[in-house]
């Protein structure tokens, strides 16, 4: 079994484990989709992970993805797009265009953007909106206590058809308060999706109830800190 496991690639590992996982945790490993986060990493790093089977790819930034991903979409149309960091409103056409989910809705201009550009394009990202779950002012995110508010905001106001949830924990708490806090407030919002757990605690997100794992350094490897 060790010398199998040591011969699986990073992405076949990461897989392997999901599947153990849900296993574990009575849930089928069809409901939880790995977003192979991909920001930094350039073309040929993401070509052999694509041509493992991966579709699901998340990146940080517009500009980035601009550069990077309309030749590779090109050789592999059925790739799926995140967009996982944060959103400016000048930025939203292109996020609409560009990309299948956005994990980033957090505020009023936000919602006014998208709201206009998926009107516009006729084009509609799954749309998650951020929880700020440990209050933490360098971060975005709507507040645990506001986020009711703001769905019912999102629906009534904006029209947008909101999908799920996202949350990063703080870096120095455990993490488990954090993904069971945004589950919460999914489920009494009817949110089917949330989008929880990066490569050091994806487990634990998928024992919360996670559908999106996000997944950078544990299949693409440490990033370059310049």
């Amino acid at each position: 079994m060790t010398s199998t496991d040591q011969s699986l690639s990073p992405l076949a590992h990461i897989r392997t484990k999901i599947v153990q996982i849900c296993k574990e945790a009575r849930r089928d490993p069809d409901t939880v989709t790995l977003v192979a986060i991909s920001k930094t990493f350039p073309a040929e790093a993401i070509v052999p992970v694509i041509e493992q089977g991966q579709r699901v790819f998340g990146e940080n930034r517009v500009q980035e993805t601009q550069a990077k991903w309309p030749a590779l979409k090109e050789r592999y149309p059925d790739i799926a797009l995140h967009l996982v960091g944060p959103l400016q409103s000048n930025k939203a056409k292109e996020a609409v265009m560009l990309f299948d989910a956005i994990h980033a809705v957090d505020r009023p201009s936000i919602c006014t953007a998208l709201a206009k550009e998926i009107q516009r394009q006729g084009r509609a990202p799954k749309l998650f909106v951020e929880i700020n779950t440990g209050a933490e002012p360098q971060k975005a995110g709507v507040l645990p206590e506001a986020a009711d508010e703001f769905l019912l905001a999102c629906r009534e106001t904006y029209d947008l058809a909101i999908a799920g949830l996202m949350c990063i924990p703080p870096a120095d708490e455990p993490p488990a308060p954090h993904f069971a806090l945004t589950a919460k407030i999914a489920q009494r919002n009817g949110l089917a999706l949330v989008s929880m757990g990066m490569s050091a605690d994806f487990d634990i997100a998928i024992r919360f109830g996670a559908t999106h794992v996000r997944v950078g350094s544990a299949i693409f490897g440490a990033r370059d800190k310049h």
